[in-house]
């Protein structure tokens, strides 16, 4: 890549310093702008991230305040809360910015296809930041199952829990702002289920339901015309192994704890000894998918061939599916 690519974060919580922190370890990323809704925090924000010339990104207090600047920034990472994702997508591609949004992409089909729409007849780049597609283990798993290392898939087993203190106002419990463990952690076990079977010919799933409605804990089973099975797990109650594990009827890969970031995989085979890969880093692992909308910038295209944008309308329809069927509203 000649050129840097010239980056913006809209939206400066948590993860937002987490991708800022790996987008400085790419010798070919510039963090150019950031946006809050609050100077002060912008300011606070950017003061984090010294560019190489020694100023830091611009610190902008509206959203807004990015489009004046299109012609400076190659694309923005938006990192907002779910109910916010379409809106501040929509305001960028509108506005002729790429853009890499936090998943879930929407908060139902309907808003992810609108998004896809608008990113689609105006030719410009989109993609959802399901950072997990771009992990080394994730790749090397599906690799090995592409390549029959296992055989035949019988079921996938996925579970992402973490004990959570129940708060009704924080963003994990508040159903105005997409709370619930579905969405927020179940995401995790769909995509690798979904990645490794494709779409699943029958969706069944039952949620307990914190006193917000928000779901606490959502349990989930697919079943698929060649007779396989995923189950899935998400909660907010308890400490889980965190683990993904492909079964087969040649073998076993199993995706080491915590399996959405994790830095190991294994294959297990009858009568041969574990092979383990290890893609050991110092990052928060945010970089993997950066570079990836990098080399996708710098060859031209529009939408990820690894993670294309009929990959996330499957991934939102699965997570309906689930919805409706547990019994989960928004």
């Amino acid at each position: 890549m000649s050129a840097k690519t010239r980056w913006a974060i809209l939206g400066l919580g948590k993860i937002a310093h987490k991708f800022a922190q790996d987008l400085m370890t790419l010798p070919h990323a510039d963090l150019v702008a950031v946006a809050s809704t609050d100077q002060a925090r912008a300011d606070e924000f950017a003061a984090h991230y010294t560019r190489p010339d020694g100023t830091h990104p611009r610190a902008l207090a509206r959203y807004e305040d990015l489009l004046p600047l299109a012609d400076e920034i190659d694309v923005v990472y938006i990192a907002t809360r779910h109910v916010y994702h379409r809106a501040n997508t929509l305001l960028c591609l509108n506005g002729g910015l790429s853009v890499l949004c936090e998943k879930p992409f929407g908060m139902d089909i309907g808003e992810v296809n609108q998004m896809l729409d608008v990113a689609e007849a105006r030719q410009t780049f989109l993609m959802e930041a399901l950072w997990s597609r771009f992990m080394p283990t994730i790749q090397q798993a599906k690799t090995w199952l592409d390549e029959g290392a296992i055989g035949k898939v019988l079921t996938v087993k996925a579970d992402f829990g973490f004990k959570a203190q129940y708060d009704p106002n924080t963003r994990l419990f508040d159903k105005a702002l997409g709370g619930g463990s579905l969405l927020d952690i179940g995401i995790y076990p769909l995509f690798i289920s979904y990645l490794m079977l494709g779409m699943p010919a029958t969706v069944q799933a039952s949620a307990t339901l914190a006193p917000t409605g928000a779901d606490e804990q959502c349990g989930m089973v697919l079943t698929y015309k060649n007779g396989a099975m995923a189950i899935l797990n998400s909660t907010f109650m308890a400490n889980t192994e965190n683990l993904a594990i492909i079964y087969g009827t040649e073998g076993t890969i199993r995706i080491h704890s915590r399996f959405h970031e994790s830095t190991a995989v294994t294959l297990e085979k009858p009568d041969a000894d574990p092979v383990t890969l290890t893609f050991d880093r110092t990052t928060h692992g945010y970089d993997y998918e950066a570079q990836h909308v990098m080399d996708c910038l710098e060859q031209g295209l529009t939408e990820s061939p690894l993670w294309r944008h009929a990959d996330s309308r499957n991934l939102m329809t699965l997570l309906d599916e689930v919805r409706r069927a547990a019994g989960i509203e928004y």
